[in-house]
């Protein structure tokens, strides 16, 4: 069995396959260095680095199994890989406690204003009054999307007595004793908070938008921690100054590169980020809700058997 390792994982991964594995390093080739490597390697581990499209699944004629380091595989042409009898494998097992805690970090960092009493202590002022906060318990939230990220937030958040509304258009019923599944009309009638938890696909594509906004009909707060393109900027700054979105929390955002490594801050839309940092009540991270020192661990050790499941024959 000969893997080649496109993208960084944790030492577990190696320390948990079989002797007869033959492991390729190529986390630090270029793509083009990439490509001879291909024609004999049953088995690929990626992250986002690269996108495994047509062209490169071709240039594979032995590949067998791709392994994807994260939760969403909007990076891999999956319908053409299991049309040519490739598996495809995510690892959201491994990072859905990260997400969900980092969520929770950001939203009550908003909540009780910490991020403006910090820096405001550090400049020497006291204003104890100016962040009075607004706790978390008993709010209703609404959940969208219920896999792996959405279900572990909601079981967080089931702790402090919130009312959780939960929409899945493709999973029903859901049986969790502590969330009410709904339709997406009750959820935008009902909600205080909207946490987005969907895979990147056409569909989700500006899944927020200023429709969607319009059709809330209280003041929210927005989180995304899925993927940046669910949510569309301008409408969420519009939101933002007409007080439709009391606030949002952003993991990641819709000039992100493909590889999520960096910023693609294209200097037509830099207006919209600009005027998005600006806001007191927006919460911005780099991409790291799932980018923790476990999850790193957990991560690998789930590629590893899900590969050793498989039961690929060398």
């Amino acid at each position: 069995m000969k893997i080649l390792v496109i993208d960084n994982v944790h030492p577990v991964f190696y320390q948990s396959l079989p002797q007869h594995a033959i492991c390729i390093d190529a986390t630090k080739l270029s793509s083009d260095a990439i490509q001879p490597l291909l024609h004999d390697v049953q088995v690929i581990v990626i992250r986002s680095r690269l996108a495994i499209d047509k062209a490169f699944i071709d240039a594979a004629p032995n590949l067998r199994v791709i392994l994807r380091a994260g939760a969403g595989l909007e990076s891999i042409d999956t319908d053409y890989a299991q049309a040519k009898g490739i598996a495809c494998f995510n690892s959201p097992e491994g990072n859905r406690d990260a997400v969900a805690e980092h969520a929770m970090g950001m939203l009550l960092m908003l909540l009780h204003r910490l991020h403006l009493a910090n820096a405001s202590v550090k400049k020497g002022e006291w204003q104890r009054e100016s962040f009075r906060g607004t706790e978390l318990g008993g709010k209703r939230v609404g959940i969208i999307g219920y896999g792996h990220m959405g279900s572990t937030f909601a079981k967080k958040l089931s702790a402090f007595n919130c009312e959780l509304l939960v929409y899945d258009k493709y999973k029903s019923p859901i049986a969790d004793p502590f969330v009410r599944q709904v339709s997406l009309a009750e959820l935008k009638q009902q909600s205080e908070i909207i946490s987005l938890h969907v895979p990147l696909t056409a569909e989700t594509t500006h899944y927020i938008d200023q429709n969607f906004i319009a059709e809330c009909k209280h003041p929210f707060i927005l989180l995304n921690l899925a993927r940046g393109k669910c949510v569309q900027t301008e409408a969420l700054l519009q939101g933002l100054e007409s007080k439709k979105i009391k606030g949002a929390c952003l993991d990641v955002n819709e000039y992100e590169d493909t590889s999520f490594n960096q910023g693609a801050w294209h200097h037509q839309l830099l207006p919209h980020w600009e005027s998005l940092k600006q806001h007191d009540d927006v919460i911005l991270t780099p991409h790291i809700g799932g980018w923790t020192v476990e999850s790193f661990y957990k991560i690998a050790q789930v590629l590893a058997s899900k590969l050793m499941e498989y039961q690929l024959v060398p």
